[in-house]
């Protein structure tokens, strides 16, 4: 009778607990309707850190316009016509003539129009960007193409209060910028970690789209680390959150309330929002930010190596199970690399402890390391898994190295060519001394005077090509090249590195029978 009547004390005591730990869930993550979080108590927790940013460009006669056309009499030939439609349908005209937001993302990556000189007046504040409190002292975080070439920085807060910004400074690399405005105690962000994000999970983003403030969409990660052209020492997040023009800058949240990356491009073909956003990782973007407070600049890492990317036949060349990694096709003279021993023909697999699966993962794990920090380096080489320690560089802010434009008025003189290699179907000559000056090369190779059908053309070699090794030999003349052919075993797949165009890079070469 004792257990039995204590039988619903303890289920009550169970219950009592559940609905305990339940309640503590739902303050910590907004709660679900119909399915779908309720984020509205999160909105109203991060909005008060979340600002509006304003410039006034430094550009003489600039105006805030969208695109790249011609001017017109109602200020608005340079939107897209999406954009004019949406005024119009509306009854809304932008103030002046002007267009709301000049930071327009209207490239295949949300690349900046430039500013064509609209009907704006040159020294009205235009709204332009999103940006987020970083710390409670005044300090603001942004992108850096929100307040470029901007000689006046106007930041609002959620309680309509306005203040005039310092640059603090920018890095154009990793599109931040550190703002500091003249308050205390203001309600900064909590940040979260990029690592513990996973695609499928819910994100929300606060912002001012086309001058609308504190507007609110959300959607899901997409993918994490992808790298784009325009910042190869970013690993953005993807995500189908709706990202406008005006969303720059602005904090991308998870359902802790945590900021977990900086709004940044958007992939479009019309100009709008098209299920593909980009973000900065916050852990990115807050280092860049301390540096940028502490020293007034940012410091990369710098290894020092062209990179390509391994595929399957590549991989079938260099004895690796799988194409993961990043090959070595060119080591810098006198860099972090070459002092290390790494050689072209390397394939990177694993960089400070961090594996490669594809080879655009290596510039951000590098630029990640402090200069002068020893890091290992795990490569393959001769179908062998090898070891090192690296001393990382320092990145400069210009690029190592910067080709020579050619000149067409003046042609290569080349010398009488040599016998046909029939085998691959090529014909190659001795490097004319003058394209060698141009591109900069140091060391062996030969010029590609001529493809026919056969195995080169299927590796993907060209006319102009310069051949530099086959199979690991270095190529010192077309007579060598003939000779290291001779030598290979037919039916094999054979390594070639090439330079085309000042770009290093390696082409699976199957040898023919004879």
């Amino acid at each position: 009778m004792i257990e039995v009547a204590g039988q619903p004390r303890r289920i009550l005591t169970a219950l009592v607990g559940f609905l305990s730990l339940l309640a503590l869930s739902s303050c910590s993550r907004p709660s679900s309707t119909g399915g779908y979080p309720d984020f509205a108590d999160l909105v109203e927790r991060a909005s008060p850190s979340v600002v509006n940013i304003s410039t006034v460009s430094a550009l003489p006669g600039s105006g805030p316009a969208l695109g790249g056309g011609s001017e017109s009499e109602d200020g608005l030939q340079n939107a897209p016509e999406w954009f004019r439609r949406f005024l119009e349908q509306n009854g809304a005209e932008p103030p002046d003539g002007a267009l709301p937001s000049p930071a327009y993302p209207d490239g295949p990556l949300g690349e900046l129009q430039p500013d064509d000189g609209g009907d704006a007046p040159s020294g009205a504040p235009q709204p332009l960007g999103s940006g987020f409190i970083l710390w409670e002292d005044g300090y603001v975080l942004t992108n850096y193409h929100v307040v470029q070439d901007a000689k006046e920085v106007i930041v609002r807060l959620l309680d309509r209060r306005q203040f005039t910004a310092q640059v603090v400074g920018s890095d154009e690399r990793s599109d931040i910028a550190l703002l500091k405005i003249d308050a205390k105690g203001l309600p900064a962000v909590k940040l979260g970690e990029y690592s513990k994000l996973r695609p499928g999970q819910w994100v929300l983003a606060i912002g001012s789209p086309f001058g609308f403030d504190y507007s609110v969409t959300a959607g899901i990660v997409s993918a994490k680390g992808r790298n784009l052209v325009s910042e190869q020492y970013v690993p953005f997040v993807q995500t189908d959150v709706a990202i406008n023009p005006g969303n720059s800058g602005g904090p991308l949240f998870n359902l802790d309330g945590e900021v977990v990356g900086v709004n940044s491009q958007i992939y479009s073909q019309s100009g709008g929002y098209q299920g593909v956003s980009f973000s900065i990782p916050i852990d990115v973007a807050a280092k860049v930010a301390r540096q940028l407070k502490d020293r007034g600049r940012v410091t990369r890492g710098w290894l020092g190596v062209v990179v390509q990317e391994v595929d399957r036949n590549l991989a079938q060349t260099f004895g690796m199970e799988r194409p993961v990694g990043a090959l070595v096709a060119r080591v810098m003279p006198g860099s972090p690399a070459e002092r290390a021993g790494i050689k072209a023909g390397d394939v990177i697999l694993s960089f400070n402890g961090s594996e490669l699966q594809v080879s655009t993962a290596l510039p951000p794990l590098v630029g990640n390391v402090d200069p002068g920090e020893v890091v290992p380096l795990v490569m393959q080489r001769d179908g062998k898994q090898v070891t090192i320690k690296v001393e990382v560089g320092e990145l400069d802010n210009q690029d190592r190295e910067v080709a020579d434009g050619a000149d067409s008025a003046t042609g290569p003189v080349e010398p009488p060519p040599v016998a046909p290699l029939a085998l691959l179907g090529l014909k190659v000559i001795e490097i004319p001394e003058e394209i060698r000056r141009r591109a900069h090369l140091v060391g062996a190779g030969v010029l590609v005077e001529s493809v026919t059908p056969g195995a080169a053309q299927s590796a993907g070699i060209r006319r102009g090509d310069i051949l530099q090794s086959i199979a690991g030999q270095e190529v010192g003349s077309p007579q060598r090249l003939a000779e290291i052919i001779g030598l290979l075993t037919p039916g094999v797949t054979v390594p070639v590195l090439i330079n085309r165009n000042g770009v290093p890079s390696f082409l699976p070469l199957d040898v023919p029978t004879r």
